[in-house]
């Protein structure tokens, strides 16, 4: 059995006690008020006044909150997919670069499904992430499924950038490792550019 709402009458309580109302008979009413008289209330009263405009800033804090955070989210996706697009464009020079050339870690003679792997991992050391020195042509045996073949790829890279040049690698590496970096768009946009150009070169 339903309880049937019962109406009361429009008077003023709390905040709202002593306005002068309607008098009328409602379901809905707010500090005792109906809507019309709450909002005559609103409007021309010192407590009204101040109550409207609380909601108000409360309601355009909360509009700026999730703008912001709409804004963050978008800004968040679009160097998302930057990084996928930088990634790509790095990674089609390094299998060109190094197209004909033995696995980087294996030696295993090159073929089209060779891929680029990189020695110090993108997702430890991001600084090294588009490092031409850090990336080479791996097969997928060793960049899949053995998960990169860190210890012979430490020991055979010397033959593509040399023994200088692979302690200059190892000594970056510890030092930005220790380092908080993270990608910006236009640092991205470099170094797609980057790529972008000596690719051109490579197929001219």
């Amino acid at each position: 059995m339903s309880i049937k709402p019962k109406k009361n009458k429009c008077t003023g309580t709390g905040k709202a006690k002593g306005f002068d109302s309607c008098g009328g008979m409602f379901y809905e009413r707010t500090y005792g008020l109906c809507n019309k008289c709450y909002s005559k209330w609103l409007l021309n009263t010192p407590e009204g006044r101040e109550k409207l405009s609380n909601a108000t800033i409360k309601a355009t804090s909360e509009r700026k909150e999730v703008e912001r955070e709409r804004k963050q989210s978008q800004q968040r996706k679009r160097l998302r997919t930057q990084l996928t697009t930088t990634r790509n464009k790095c990674h089609e020079y390094i299998r060109e670069r190094d197209k004909g050339k033995p696995c980087v870690s294996c030696g295993t003679p090159w073929n089209p499904t060779f891929q680029a792997g990189h020695l110090y991992k993108a997702e430890l050391y991001s600084s090294l992430k588009f490092d031409e020195r850090n990336v080479h042509g791996q097969c997928k045996g060793c960049n899949l499924h053995k998960n990169g073949n860190e210890q012979k790829y430490a020991e055979r890279v010397h033959l593509r950038i040399g023994h200088e040049g692979k302690a200059q690698l190892d000594q970056d590496a510890i030092k930005y490792k220790q380092e908080s970096f993270k990608w910006d768009a236009e640092e991205l946009k470099k170094v797609y550019e980057y790529y972008k150009e000596k690719l051109k070169l490579l197929k001219d």
